[in-house]
């Protein structure tokens, strides 16, 4: 595992150090953070030139080595909503998208689709392996089954997803970049069972991968150290944020038309909430997950400077070294490390278990 990053969506700005990539890298790095998951923004990214000029992609990765921190994924959440966008969400998901196609649904698609098609070809420029998005959601406003939904009206919704998404998964494949989907709500991908769907809706795509959040699960009640068991061979970009979840008389989970701050669920800064990181990342030790570490503030409370400051102190602290031999090595034989074939019928080994001829 590779770390400290930063996601820097939430930190983008119109003012210094935030609105250029030399001054938000430098931010960072002043951090401690070795990696920055860079979002599609035009203020850190011109992604044509990226998708097609290599010598931009190594002008721009060297000047970021300069600084000490290099790219870990591209990001382009806001463009994947766009892919998939149900009528009911059409005016709040408007302003992702650039002037010239907002109020006009199928240009405003047609321009995401494009734009990831961008990402997939920058990705691959940039020697990337693995890119973070959101999957649109068609059928989100169906997610509670009342009133009762229409028979296959979830199956329709999904096999028109998939023949939105297949074109874009057949681009980043042919670019060698996986694409990581969050599963939150929120999404059409919002869950395990969601995930599987989607992915037998692609034909089981190989592209077809996801971001690790423990804090989307936490606040649906859902068992997140089970979920990497189920998952981890999916799991290609990890995002460390924490949450918490305190139940009361009032409000379940996700707190409905509650502020953030005033749900029994919500975001916390790392630490704050009740995430068990150290499980986690032992979980991924243990699966061999050789992804970044990348911290993403939301915190409804904690200011994001001082949770950005905190995170890169707290990951280096998860991001404990792993062990180079048995802890029992120091009691081992000469035969226990030495066996490379079948012991069945190795007579050393039969004399060992007691059926061996002296």
């Amino acid at each position: 595992m590779k770390g400290p990053a930063i996601f820097l969506i939430q930190y983008v700005d119109d003012k210094a150090p935030f609105n250029t990539l030399p001054s938000i890298a430098k931010w960072a790095a002043d951090l401690g953070y070795m990696g920055i998951q860079l979002p599609v923004d035009e203020r850190l990214i011109d992604i044509d030139r990226a998708a097609n000029d290599l010598e931009y992609c190594k002008a721009l990765k060297a000047e970021l080595a300069d600084i000490g921190v290099e790219i870990t994924e591209l990001s382009s959440h806001l463009v994947g909503q766009l892919i998939a966008v149900h009528p009911a969400y059409d005016m709040l998901y408007d302003d992702f998208a650039p002037a010239h196609v907002r109020g006009k649904p199928d240009e405003r698609r047609a321009w995401a689709h494009e734009t990831m098609l961008k990402a997939a070809k920058a990705s691959h420029n940039l020697g990337l392996t693995a890119h973070a998005t959101f999957s649109g959601a068609l059928a989100w406003p169906y997610w509670y089954p009342w009133p009762q939904r229409p028979a296959k009206l979830v199956d329709t919704a999904f096999a028109e997803l998939a023949k939105r998404w297949l074109p874009i998964l057949d681009a980043f494949d042919k670019a060698g970049v996986d694409v990581c989907y969050e599963i939150m709500p929120g999404e059409d991908l919002f869950d395990g069972y969601t995930f599987d769907k989607f992915r037998v809706a692609t034909g089981n795509h190989p592209r077809v991968n996801m971001i690790l959040d423990a804090s989307h699960l936490i606040l649906q009640q859902m068992d997140y150290l089970s979920y990497i068991d189920h998952y981890h061979q999916y799991i290609k970009i990890f995002h460390v944020k924490d949450a918490e979840y305190h139940s009361d008389g009032k409000q379940g989970v996700y707190g409905g038309y509650a502020s953030w701050r005033d749900r029994v669920g919500t975001v916390r800064a790392i630490g704050d909430g009740q995430v068990d990181f150290r499980s986690i990342f032992t979980k991924l030790y243990r699966y061999g997950y050789q992804g970044w570490a990348i911290f993403e503030s939301e915190c409804a409370f904690k200011d994001m400077q001082v949770s950005a400051a905190e995170a890169a102190v707290r990951i280096t602290d998860l991001m404990v070294p792993m062990a180079a031999k048995a802890f029992d090595d120091f009691a081992g034989s000469k035969e226990a490390h030495t066996s490379g074939h079948d012991d069945r019928s190795d007579p050393k080994m039969a004399k060992l278990l007691g059926f061996g001829q002296t």
